[in-house]
């Protein structure tokens, strides 16, 4: 199918951006020619600091990774450059072999760090933590080489490369023009959207698939590639090596850089980890002390009255005056297109869901006891109970395998054991929280297409225009209005749209089993029936297997196959509409009334075993 042609804005946005490439190119090849010697040197070094800056700003701005480990990373290249040419000499075998080890040895590093940080149930804010801890680990670790690593001394002294000045200010700046171009396309793909909303929102990118640890552990080995090789040549240029440049003073200053430059661009930590450390190179030989005072004045003020950074009130000028008021490249662009729907999973015989004997404790107390129920494709079953029944308990239990206490979960004949969300969402199975939860940074047309993630892989280099949607989420999309919504930013939707985008979005990943939370909550009369036409069409329709947790009766008459009551965390009812509706049981449960309880007796006995469980079937 034939691309379509990028919008009038995205094309302009693409020209400005050749402009200022070309313009920093010439000014990287004829700089040395202009300056003087002294400014020169400084320069080379704030380049280098540059590129580290920009893969930080990457990491950090766009997906949320604060790292204090760049430093680290660009250390171990420092040290891989200094200890090879100072122990094998000069050669281009040692040379490259130096670098590849460098950036190996940063990969390793930041792989582990990954590992640590990004595993199952950690806080975003431990990745911190933990490359805080590698800067000082690799500190004492150089302080402990004694003589193959120079101790506190460093290295210096070794054989370099015979580059002239100008050369040297023509290669590290090349570099920082190429890592911030390079860093700017990625982040304008739809690759980088991606970045945004595992940083917005991490817990939907899960349960839309994807596996957000390895993509943010694949992001920060990538930047610490670009940190060891910065690292490398800044080795090579001066030198010299020593401890401080992995430590975490160095590391705290490219936070700072990036967060006065504006952690959401490329272009601000760029020219700010430049202009800063040149100026602070002036300054810091007859200012040593208050210019160190003054950074630190500037960036409490940023923070205070530009939470943002400097980079996005630059960007938003030269967008105003060059490429227009607003770039809406996104929304204006895209169009939907109908997707051809994947081989639906299974062999048609087994149950599209299966739940047994699942149970939920926190110690003592025991949320849900020995759950069992079955759903085929094509069947609506609503959950309902009072509050605290253990519905939305039941839903987390079925989509985490490790929320369960007790118990086996089957989705289309695989038992999902102990998977986390993204890997029981593979197997067929679909959320919508109670809540909207969406990525309130991204337009609709971007949510989208993230939510296509699983079915079709994201370009680095740039943005699709024409959004695949199946059948069933392009119907959602097109009832509720958000077709012509694909431009707009999902915070500014009205709270019905967001539920309607949410439902569409998780109908992108073509799941077989559908969990519905509480859909209807906060929405008008027409908004609910309009929903409820929906869900009876994905089911009847699409074959759909759909659980959904309701509270309105009336709403749960109207669309649903089956209904089954939980009270106390146990299935108290398993039936028809009618039958459960009309239940005593149920109006016992709901108006409070223990006496009344009390006469039926507990569930799955007596005379009312049959009208619970009409099969025969018991969640005993």
């Amino acid at each position: 199918m034939r691309q379509a042609a990028p919008p009038a804005p995205h094309r302009r946005a693409e020209a400005v951006t050749a402009v200022l490439t070309l313009a920093a190119l010439a000014g990287v090849i004829g700089g040395p020619y202009l300056l003087d010697i002294y400014t020169v040197s400084i320069l080379i070094r704030s380049f280098l600091f540059g590129c580290v800056a920009v893969s930080l700003a990457v990491l950090w701005g766009y997906a949320g990774v604060l790292s204090f480990g760049q430093s680290a990373f660009f250390a171990i290249g420092a040290y891989a450059c200094g200890l090879a040419f100072d122990r094998l000499g000069l050669s281009p075998a040692v040379a490259l072999g130096a670098l590849a080890g460098g950036c190996l040895v940063a990969t390793a590093a930041a792989w582990l760090t990954g590992w640590l940080a990004f595993g199952y149930g950690v806080s975003p804010f431990y990745v911190s933590v933990v490359t805080l801890v590698l800067t000082i680990v690799f500190v004492q670790l150089i302080y402990a080489g004694g003589d193959l690593t120079g101790s506190s001394s460093g290295i210096s002294g070794f054989p370099t490369f015979d580059f002239s000045m100008e050369a040297w200010f023509q290669i590290a700046g090349g570099a920082l023009v190429a890592v911030t171009l390079l860093c700017w396309v990625l982040v304008r793909s739809d690759t980088g959207r991606l970045l945004v909303a595992i940083r917005e929102n991490e817990q939907r990118c899960k349960y839309l698939g994807i596996a957000t640890g390895g993509v943010k552990t694949l992001l920060l080995v990538g930047s610490a590639v670009v940190a060891a090789a910065a690292g490398y040549a800044y080795a090579a240029f001066n030198n010299v090596v020593a401890p401080d440049l992995g430590g975490f003073q160095f590391g705290t200053e490219l936070v700072i850089w990036v967060a006065l430059g504006g952690r959401g661009t490329v272009l601000g930590p760029a020219l700010a980890a430049v202009l800063i450390d040149f100026t602070s190179a002036l300054l810091s030989g007859s200012l040593p002390f208050v210019w160190q005072l003054l950074v630190g004045a500037v960036f409490v003020l940023v923070i205070l009255l530009m939470p943002e950074g400097l980079g996005p009130g630059l960007v938003a000028l030269v967008r105003r005056l060059l490429i227009g008021r607003r770039d809406r490249a996104t929304g204006r662009g895209a169009h939907l297109v109908t997707a051809p729907v994947h081989e639906a999973r299974g062999t048609g015989h087994e149950a599209a869901i299966e739940i047994v004997g699942v149970a939920r404790s926190y110690g003592s107390l025991h949320v849900l006891e020995d759950i069992t129920l079955r759903g085929q494709r094509g069947e609506l079953i609503s959950l309902v109970g009072p509050n605290g029944a253990g519905k939305t308990t039941l839903i987390r239990c079925i989509s985490d395998g490790r929320e369960r206490t007790a118990g086996r979960v089957v989705i289309r004949g695989t038992e999902i054991g102990r998977m986390p969300p993204e890997r029981c969402v593979r197997l067929g199975l679909g959320r919508k929280f109670q809540a909207p939860n969406v990525f309130d940074a991204l337009t609709v047309a971007e949510s989208l297409r993230i939510a296509r993630t699983r079915h079709e892989r994201l370009s680095r280099w740039r943005r699709d225009h024409e959004i695949r949607l199946p059948e069933a989420a392009m119907q959602v999309v097109r009832a509720t209005g958000l077709e012509r919504e694909l431009g707009t930013e999902v915070r500014h939707l009205s709270h019905g749209s967001k539920q309607a985008l949410e439902l569409a979005m998780v109908l992108a990943m073509e799941p077989d089993v559908l969990l519905l939370d509480e859909p209807t909550a906060g929405l008008t009369k027409p908004e609910r029936t309009l929903i409820g036409r929906i869900l009876v069409d994905l089911v009847g329709n699409h074959g759909l297997c759909v659980l959904i947790i309701e509270h309105d009766l009336e709403f749960v008459r109207e669309i649903s196959s089956r209904i089954v009551v939980l009270h106390q965390g146990r299935i108290m009812l398993d039936g028809g509409v009618e039958e459960v509706v009309s239940s005593e049981l149920v109006r016992t449960i709901y108006t409070g009334e223990p006496q009344a309880l009390g006469e039926v007796g507990p569930p799955g006995t007596e005379d009312r075993r049959h009208r619970a469980f009409p099969n025969g079937s018991s969640p005993s």
